[in-house]
């Protein structure tokens, strides 16, 4: 888990936290069922609070307690899959947050509770 919290962590100051191994055990079951063997694109994984606040100075989509700030969540995309895809299995899954975020090709899978938005 260390080396996940290094890959996750905030690339913009570089800080690092714990990241909840069940939102690592929901990205992979999505994986999983959706059958592919490529990677994730991570687009976010931990946030700092001062990027978290950064960003939701620019975007009204960031939350100001995102799951994000906590490492409890991953906004992600797979070439070739698309958003929709990945989202579906995500909620299927009935494990955790789910954020369509289709217009920037991608999606927010968390380990907070069980959750939907953006269709």
């Amino acid at each position: 888990m260390a080396e996940v919290d290094r890959v996750l962590r905030d690339f913009r100051t570089n800080e690092m936290h714990q990241i909840d191994p069940r939102a690592v055990d929901i990205v992979s079951a999505t994986q999983y069922m959706i059958g592919h063997d490529r990677p994730f694109s991570v687009i976010s994984g931990f946030r700092s609070k001062r990027t978290n606040d950064a960003l939701r100075r620019r975007s009204s989509g960031v939350a100001k307690n995102s799951y994000h700030i906590r490492g409890m969540a991953m906004d992600l995309r797979m070439k070739g899959v698309s958003s929709d895809t990945i989202a579906n299995i995500g909620e299927r899954l009935a494990a955790g947050g789910v954020g369509r975020y289709s217009s920037s090709n991608f999606v927010h899978l968390d380990s907070g509770p069980v959750r939907e938005w953006g269709r």
